[in-house]
């Protein structure tokens, strides 16, 4: 189970701006834009908190389904 991740991706015009990943437990940005983004929401740690808790709540709630 430790090689389940959550991703969580932002788009703007079709483009990947920034991504959530729970394996590195950041945002990152692919855009001028989405790096400021992602700067912005790293330094929110209790945002960053509640999207590494979704890796639990919703991966590994739904691994034995499938």
């Amino acid at each position: 189970l430790k090689d389940i991740e959550f991703i969580r991706s932002n788009y703007y015009n079709k483009l990947e701006i920034a991504r959530f990943d729970s394996n590195l437990g950041k945002y990152v940005g692919y855009t001028e834009f989405g790096v400021k983004q992602a700067n912005y929401w790293n330094k929110d740690t209790s945002f960053i908190a509640g999207l590494k808790a979704q890796r639990e709540a919703y991966c590994l709630h739904n691994v034995g389904l499938d």
